[in-house]
């Protein structure tokens, strides 16, 4: 049973890092209307920055500041915020499709840097040794997972108030007009570029504030750990959830994880260890049916904004005139 809890608490502080780069996303696509599909890149710059910064000194690499986790987390932030704004204000001028691939692009870039990088980032080899949150709690697992799923509930929960704060303020009002109408808001004196650029800063700091989570949460990251299935998962679980939900965001990411999860430990049951590489496709295969099927029964996804339908109410036909005439 004890076992059984530690488990859960580490499923859903992954369930909950997850739903902090869909809340972010949600944001750049749900609220502005921005494809962007090279957030595993933004992830994975707020993991390097705040294990730079956090760890020990290492003489095959820069960094090994030292600092606590906290200034690792902001340094993160703002990092990721000042790289998503550049890539905004460099790529935001395109639309839809195009936009998508410069997106892309720039993820590529960071993963090859990552992994090629090996005096900055280690290489392939990654870093390891990153400090963790209540790390000497780390021989009672279920202690040390309970904590952890504390503080990053904590954190979800402090992003989401403030990005449903912020969708309901003038704002993000304005990210909604230029979503749905770029010119109306436009010929009310708004600047188009200016909005986009600030949602896709913001967004683009949440999920370096998520990649920094992880990084800490297991300790050791990776170029393998940025590959283009984060960006894969991330936006099946907003599809899922409900597109400009944050709500929907939030419980797309448990359930798509929840899936994802249990896809793969029922593989690893019921085929071979020679089989298991070739099964674990089974877990995209799972994701896709289930992503079919969602989206048949309800296509604004589970808590995504459903078109309000006007109800007119049936005017009474109006009686036949009376013959004025008699018998």
């Amino acid at each position: 049973m004890i076992d059984l809890v530690g488990y859960g608490a580490f499923f859903l502080t992954t369930a909950l890092i997850f739903s902090l780069i869909t809340l972010g996303l949600n944001l750049q696509w749900g609220l502005t209307g921005l494809f962007n599909v090279g957030l595993a890149g933004f992830v994975a710059i707020g993991a390097y920055t705040s294990a730079l910064l956090t760890t020990s000194a290492d003489p095959a690499r820069l960094g090994g500041f030292e600092l606590p986790i906290l200034v690792g987390w902001l340094g993160a932030m703002v990092v990721g915020g000042l790289a998503a704004a550049l890539t905004g204000i460099a790529t935001l001028r395109l639309r839809s499709d195009y936009l998508a691939i410069t997106t892309f692009g720039v993820a590529v870039v960071v993963q090859l840097v990552a992994l090629n990088a090996q005096k900055l980032t280690g290489g392939p080899f990654g870093i390891g040794f990153i400090p963790r949150p209540f790390g000497g709690l780390a021989e009672t697992p279920l202690l040390f997972n309970l904590s952890n799923l504390a503080i990053v509930s904590m954190v979800t929960l402090a992003a989401y108030v403030a990005l449903e704060h912020l969708s309901r303020s003038p704002w993000g009002r304005v990210l909604k007009a230029l979503r749905e109408d770029e010119r109306a808001a436009i010929s009310l004196g708004k600047s188009a570029r200016f909005y986009r650029v600030q949602a896709f800063a913001v967004g683009g700091a949440i999920m370096a504030l998520a990649g920094a989570l992880q990084a800490h949460f297991i300790g050791f990251i990776a170029p393998d750990n940025y590959l283009p299935i984060l960006t894969f998962q991330v936006w099946v679980m907003l599809i899922l959830g409900g597109s400009g939900s944050n709500l929907g965001a939030v419980a797309g990411s448990v359930l798509v994880w929840a899936i994802w999860a249990g896809s793969g430990a029922l593989t690893s049951v019921l085929f071979s260890a020679q089989q298991q590489a070739r099964a674990a496709a089974l877990q995209i295969v799972a994701i896709g049916v289930m992503l079919c099927v969602i989206l048949l029964v309800r296509p604004s996804g589970l808590f995504g904004d459903r078109p309000r339908r006007l109800r007119t109410a049936k005017a009474p036909s109006p009686a036949a005139p009376e013959s004025s005439g008699g018998p």
